[in-house]
């Protein structure tokens, strides 16, 4: 049997059994080229203590390449701890990360050390880096340049030795014009990059992908697994599958214990793919896929609800302003007649808000209570799909 090597830095040589059996060992299918680039910088970057950002859409499967990482590196018999940072309340992600004093807030009844502290010796993957508030983004960035962190309502400075992984689907330099983001901790978590590919740019994938879905759920089930006609193989492989290998996940399930019949054809499985990636799979089938060409329709459904709450915010204000008689002579004057009433950008301010709470709660309702899965389908962080559910006290 023929074997293909794998050509990584530094001369670093792979065959394909070695870049297989990695994949087994960490649950990995796919045989696509970036993919298996993903895996090869991943096991040549283990070796040194770099710092490593993961970059990659939502349900990429990111969360691999850092306990390859670590199970490749000196440190693979030391702690592993990963953090979704987007999942962790701005006001105790500094006691998560850094640890605290009795007494530092109202809440700290006892002591705590944080992951920085007992991670030492170890790795700690920040999953959702992006999310992190500036305030805690400081902290980071001194313990990544010294190795030095202080506990929340202490002085006294501690060391650490934790090699950290980080991971976002952010655009990052785009976080960091809006300044949402700190430039020079960017750079110093991005010493070396590992891009994995969306599940649409791995086409050849899919079917693999499927296949193993079906068998596990027709185990974990009872049942037969699932047969997919050709036609429906073309017509998984032509989607644009916003939600990636996580979504296709999703599917597979759906169909698994909502079909008897298993022998789905090309119209059975089209119930279960949403309207907007069946539109989407025909521009895709007509056009090479460009990922700036390409937005998820939930994300940009939620930017628009946003910024028009945000707008009208403003125009309230300034329609009271002009109501109570308090424009500035640097101002042109205001005709009433082109803005609407308070009352009016009330009523759609509330229609907004209906809309966007009715989102969330099919968002939950589609991803069985889910709330890491649902705040990924609407394109929002965990953090602020926790401050959305409990602003509308959704159940």
């Amino acid at each position: 049997m023929e074997k293909k090597l794998y050509f990584c830095a530094n001369n670093c040589v792979m065959t394909s059994q070695e870049i297989q059996s990695i994949k087994q060992r960490f649950s990995i299918i796919g045989n696509n080229p970036a993919l298996n680039r993903a895996i090869e910088v991943a096991v040549q970057v283990a070796k040194t203590d770099l710092l490593v950002l993961v970059t990659g859409e939502s349900g990429v499967g990111k969360e691999h390449f850092p306990q390859i990482i670590h199970a490749y590196s000196a440190r693979k018999h030391g702690p592993y701890f990963a953090i979704n940072c987007g999942a962790i309340p701005e006001g105790t992600i500094d006691s998560e990360l850094f640890g605290h004093e009795k007494g530092a807030y109202t809440d700290a009844k006892t002591e705590r050390r944080g992951y920085f502290e007992i991670a030492n010796g170890g790795t700690l993957f920040l999953d959702e880096v992006g999310e992190l508030p500036l305030s805690t983004q400081v902290r980071l960035l001194r313990v990544l340049e010294s190795g030095e962190f202080i506990r929340m309502g202490s002085s006294q400075v501690q060391k650490t030795n934790v090699r950290v992984v980080a991971a976002t689907n952010l655009d990052i330099p785009k976080a960091i014009s809006e300044g949402r983001f700190r430039e020079d901790l960017y750079y110093r978590l991005n010493s070396v990059e590992i891009k994995v590919p969306a599940l649409r740019e791995r086409k050849e994938d899919i079917p693999l992908l499927f296949r193993k879905f079906a068998v596990d759920f027709a185990e974990r089930y009872k049942m037969p697994p699932l047969r997919l006609s050709d036609e429906a193989v073309r017509l998984l492989q032509s989607q644009y599958w916003n939600g990636n290998i996580r979504q296709l996940k999703n599917v597979a399930e759906q169909v698994s214990i909502m079909e008897t019949n298993h022998d789905i054809s090309v119209d059975t499985l089209r119930k279960y793919l949403p309207t907007n990636e069946l539109q989407q799979s025909i521009q895709l089938a007509s056009r090479p896929v460009n990922n700036d060409t390409f937005m998820n329709e939930r994300e940009l459904l939620y930017k628009v609800l946003f910024d028009m709450k945000r707008d009208m915010s403003e125009m309230r204000q300034q329609l009271n302003g002009l109501l109570a008689g308090q424009t500035t002579p640097a101002n042109p004057p205001i005709n009433q007649d082109d803005y609407q009433t308070v009352e009016e950008i009330h009523e759609e301010t509330t229609n907004i808000e209906e809309l966007e709470k009715e989102s969330i709660r099919r968002a939950l309702e589609r991803c069985a209570g889910n709330r890491k899965a649902a705040a990924e389908a609407l394109g929002i962080s965990e953090r602020t799909l926790y401050r959305k559910i409990k602003e509308y006290d959704i159940l």
